[in-house]
């Protein structure tokens, strides 16, 4: 068999998982884990460790395309409406403080994990708008939060919404990461704002996300398993970001296919760390690419996404 992170007939998929509300971490964790280990897969799991500002999330209803995508994925239903009004007319519950046992059972079963954020909502919605002392202060609170459930220092990030700044990138620097998750694109790269390259790996998220695709017409839900095995490319590590509020509740049976019809195809499932490991054995050849910001199809707003690369160490 050729070797599944280069290239060969043999294509490579690392699945990330981001958490991100208090349900997801107590309600969809224990099912995803026991689907993973069903079928001896492995994953990286993200967390939420701050508060659930969730319901905040309603000021993006003036969002294009914000509405059609909460009416076509059914939000209500998927995430529930105590989820929902979480930090409006509900309080925000402290994520990492309420649910550490259970983060901490997700590492004991034997899978990486890291940091998706502090406050989802705010990350999300106003780092475009943060300098760098409040995004220092958003991710060091993240960093505490994790050291204080884990007991070590966090080795991953990856972002809610894949935003990521010239601020983040510093910040992921200073906290001496081995990699980051934050962009789409296809190729492992060290990221590059303004003209500046930061040296923390980052390993975008190549495949469309379950939500993106839901309740689209061309899209039917039968149609997605192998949709989602034809995609896979042996150019280039795949990268699945799904959640644990989705494809590990009411969506898990037909994340449970999509895992079968991508093993019926050949995957070689491979976990982010160890692609980390491997493309930092040699930096000199991982390119420098450019961080844009775009549309991405099937989400609102726009995602920070890798540009054309450039082979350059930085």
């Amino acid at each position: 068999m050729a070797d599944p992170l280069t290239n060969g007939p043999a294509p490579a998929l690392a699945i990330k998982v981001d958490v991100d509300t208090d349900r997801g971490t107590r309600e969809g964790l224990t099912p995803l884990v026991r689907l993973l280990k069903s079928r001896e897969l492995p994953a990286t799991f993200l967390f939420s460790l701050g508060p659930d500002n969730t319901g905040r999330a309603i000021s993006r209803v003036f969002r294009p395309g914000f509405l059609k995508k909460v009416r076509r994925t059914q939000v209500g239903s998927l995430y529930g409406w105590r989820t929902l009004l979480s930090g409006t007319l509900l309080p925000a519950p402290d994520i990492g403080r309420k649910n550490a046992g259970a983060m901490q059972a997700v590492r004991d079963a034997g899978y990486p994990v890291g940091i998706h954020c502090w406050d989802h909502f705010t990350w999300q919605d106003y780092l475009h708008k943060m300098d760098l002392d409040r995004t220092r202060h958003h991710f060091n609170r993240a960093v505490e939060a994790f050291q204080r459930v884990f007991g070590e220092a966090p080795k991953t990030a990856g972002a809610p919404g894949w935003q990521a700044s010239a601020h983040s990138f510093r910040a992921y620097d200073e906290a001496d990461l081995l990699y980051g998750s934050d962009c789409r694109g296809t190729t492992p790269f060290f990221p590059r704002v303004d003209g500046e390259v930061f040296r923390t790996l980052q390993i975008p998220t190549t495949l469309p996300t379950l939500d993106e695709l839901l309740g689209r017409d061309a899209f039917p839900e039968d149609s997605l398993p192998a949709h989602y095995a034809g995609l896979l490319s042996c150019d280039h590590p795949n990268v699945l970001t799904i959640h644990a509020e989705i494809e590990g509740m009411q969506k898990a049976p037909l994340f449970d296919a999509i895992l079968e019809a991508c093993t019926r195809a050949g995957a070689v499932f491979t976990t982010l760390e160890e692609i980390a490991a491997r493309q930092l054995r040699t930096p000199g050849h991982v390119p420098v690419c450019d961080v844009v910001n775009r549309e991405v199809d099937g989400r609102s707003g726009t995602l920070a996404c890798q540009a054309e690369p450039e082979m350059a160490a930085p």
